[in-house]
């Protein structure tokens, strides 16, 4: 969600739809590369991280995982040159990035001014806090980063799953990370995995993000399948994704197949619903969560900036600590990789036929997508969730498929009183004086 849209929730002065044209682009679509300059390396092994296999499945013989100077400064440049318009947002992510130091980010800077020619490049990185001190809290607000700081909420909801690798805690040095970014005045957003553990309490989670200078968070669900004979074979922790025509289970088996830090289907809705009706009273245009700034978009039919409620994706690659690009971080797989930037263009792949024919692969949904009332601002969600059986010869729908359709079934009378707002031209945030409250929100 841009920053321009967000202003737009509490800007007092608002111009009516409908918008004026964005200025035409300088070249092809622009496209977003999550970078993994550490790969999949971590100082945690959160019981439930999807990602953590990879350090030794995917690259096996690779050795402690660092992304070169030589791969550094291809990816900055090329992808610099890959985007059309005036501003470059590059994210850094892992495993844990911060295990790279700050050396390492502070080069990226320095290409990143080099290749730059007078754009506006952003840095936003990604982690889990527990290796922040003074010095990187002097170097991400002398550099302007948004930094993403995981944390599942109280103690007693983040630390069973979100462990160092003895298997300790690590609540305690994530909170003092948070006092770090603060101490500093860095931006930060918060991301929460909903598992489990906390997915059933929605006012304790919130209140407790809030309470500690949250103003921007993102609830991310849990979904991850257990492995098949043959991903076991692997050496995968967990199920790889399924792209549509893949391997479905019948909801009767869902139970058995999920991994068993996930919260069951529905409860990710009520969840959402539990915080929204909270929110939607008292904190529109204070606190910013990413589900309803996007949902908000799609009622004013703006469409969802969000690539998993997009219609179509493949516009969010992943680039690994060794140049290999695959087509989205959720599908880093042999089968998915694009290309490496010391082969290939970044361009190139970014615009290549093999991104294309992924990203609309998304738009192959089951009748039941198709006919849903919330299929405009869901469509049908991320391919990764796609693994529930929908009928003989159709392909799989999302296993938070209850959860988004009571969800969004719920928050659609606040939207769109919200949408009416913003057309008139005042902030969305009126919504509260209008008396709007949990009885006119229930679906």
């Amino acid at each position: 969600m841009s920053r321009k849209f967000r202003a737009r929730l509490r800007a007092p002065t608002v111009p009516p739809l409908p918008m004026p044209p964005p200025s035409p682009p300088r070249g092809p679509a622009p496209f977003h590369v999550l970078a993994k300059p550490i790969g999949a390396r971590c100082n945690l092994e959160c019981r439930y991280c999807f990602y953590l296999e990879k350090e030794s499945a995917l690259y096996p013989d690779a050795g402690v995982p660092r992304m070169s100077e030589a791969t550094l400064e291809r990816f900055v440049r090329d992808y610099i040159a890959a985007q059309p318009g005036d501003e470059v947002a590059f994210a850094w992510q892992g495993g844990e990035p911060t295990l790279l130091g700050v050396d390492f980010f502070e080069r990226a800077v320095e290409l990143q001014r080099r290749y730059g020619a007078g754009r506006r490049v952003t840095n936003a990185l990604q982690t889990n806090g527990t290796l922040l001190d003074d010095r990187w809290g002097e170097f991400l607000a002398r550099e302007k980063f948004l930094v993403g700081l995981s944390i599942d909420g109280p103690r007693q909801m983040h630390d069973p799953y979100r462990v160092d690798r003895g298997g300790r805690p690590t609540w305690e040095k994530v909170i003092e990370g948070l006092r770090v970014l603060k101490r500093h005045a860095v931006q930060f957003n918060t991301l929460t995995v909903l598992h489990r553990r906390n997915a059933r309490h929605p006012v304790e989670v919130y209140e407790f993000l809030r309470e500690h200078g949250s103003g921007f968070m993102q609830f991310i669900p849990l979904v991850e399948r257990r492995p098949e004979p043959a991903e076991v074979a692997r050496g995968l922790d967990y199920g790889a994704p399924r792209s549509a025509g893949g391997a479905l289970v019948p909801e009767d088996r869902l139970e058995k197949a999920m991994a068993p830090e996930c919260a069951p289907p529905g409860v990710v809705g009520d969840f959402l619903i539990g915080v929204f009706d909270l929110w939607v009273k008292r904190d529109v245009g204070r606190v910013f969560v990413q589900t309803f700034d996007v949902a908000l978009s799609a009622w004013m039919g703006l469409g969802a900036p969000l690539c998993i409620f997009q219609e179509t994706c493949g516009r969010a690659l992943a680039i690994e600590h060794n140049g290999d690009v695959y087509a989205c971080d959720h599908f880093v797989y042999p089968e998915h990789r694009l290309g490496n930037v010391h082969a290939t263009s970044l361009a190139e792949i970014g615009h290549g036929a093999a991104a294309e024919r992924f990203g609309a692969a998304k738009a192959d949904l089951p009748k039941k997508c198709r006919e849903c009332p919330v299929r405009f601002v869901c469509n049908g969600d991320c391919p990764k969730h796609r693994f529930v059986a929908a009928g003989a010869g159709e392909p799989g729908i999302s296993y938070l498929c209850p959860s988004y359709l009571r969800f969004f079934t719920h928050i659609g009378p606040a939207m769109e009183q919200m949408a009416a707002l913003l057309r008139a031209g005042r902030p969305a945030a009126d919504i509260m004086q209008t008396g709007f409250g949990r009885a006119k929100t229930r679906a």
